[in-house]
């Protein structure tokens, strides 16, 4: 029977051991690295899981999650290393950091899947970017794909592209927060009860990522849909156009890009 072990019961870390159990893995299956007396106790308490030391989880699983903060990977590695061996699996979530960091770290042969996750994983509709170390084989990428199937979507990027992944992904939720937190102090400015403005501003919101997903067209295709000539939307892309929105949004992804490059090195 295989263990899987999660290191870090952070925010995500329990994200990924609840959408684990909703997603049918038995939880005797299951091992959680938790240092913490009181969240251990929690923890166990709410999902049935055995909460150990992080030496112990990484002793006693196939697979190993390690999410924890990119500046703690170091010390976490340097804790648990010298009972991780070739063939075990380590699933990282740390943003910005390489699976060649992890691998020099850890004995020859250990397989390291690198992975870009989102914090809709909250609600099971996560998008991961997953990618491969120098010893991964297809069960490891399967492994980590079904590991973080567990909590939304999953897509296979080469490793080169995670830094892009997380400058579009990873924190593209706080992008879509801000729009929206702008939108709804715009209509209040505008004149609408801010109760009206936020119920106005989500729908369209839900709305319009459903249309995306379920129609299939490019964007700009349903934008001009939208956009009559000399209408209300044409005047209010072209103040957006003015505005350089687009180039903002570049030059964000860009600075989030060089940040989680910076992460790594």
């Amino acid at each position: 029977m295989k263990q899987t072990a999660v290191i870090g019961a952070g925010v995500m870390g329990e994200t990924l051991l609840s959408g684990l159990v909703r997603a049918g893995r038995r939880v005797d299956q299951l091992l959680v690295g938790e240092k913490r007396e009181a969240r251990a106790a929690e923890l166990e308490e709410r999902y049935g899981v055995a909460v150990v030391s992080n030496v112990d989880a990484a002793a006693k699983a196939d697979t190993v999650a390690l999410v924890v903060k990119p500046q703690d990977m170091a010390e976490l590695l340097d804790e648990i290393s010298g009972v991780l061996r070739p063939g075990q699996l380590v699933v990282s979530l740390a943003a910005g950091i390489t699976t060649g960091f992890i691998e020099s770290r850890v004995p020859d042969g250990v397989a390291v899947v690198r992975v870009m996750p989102n914090t809709p994983a909250l609600v099971d509709e996560g998008m991961s970017a997953i990618s491969a170390g120098s010893h991964c084989d297809e069960a490891h990428l399967a492994e980590a794909e079904d590991l973080m199937a567990s909590v939304g979507k999953v897509v296979r990027v080469p490793e080169k592209q995670q830094d892009a992944v997380t400058a579009v992904s990873g924190s593209g939720p706080a992008y879509i927060f801000f729009v929206v937190e702008s939108m709804i102090e715009a209509a209040v400015h505008l004149g609408l009860p801010r109760v009206t403005a936020h119920d106005l501003v989500l729908q369209t919101l839900v709305g319009s990522a459903q249309m995306l997903k379920e129609t299939k067209e490019h964007p700009t295709v349903l934008r001009e849909q939208v956009t009559s000539p000399g209408g209300t939307t044409a005047a209010a892309v072209r103040e957006l156009e003015v505005h350089r929105v687009r180039a903002a949004f570049l030059a964000a992804l860009e600075a989030a890009r060089d940040r989680s490059r910076a992460l790594g090195s």
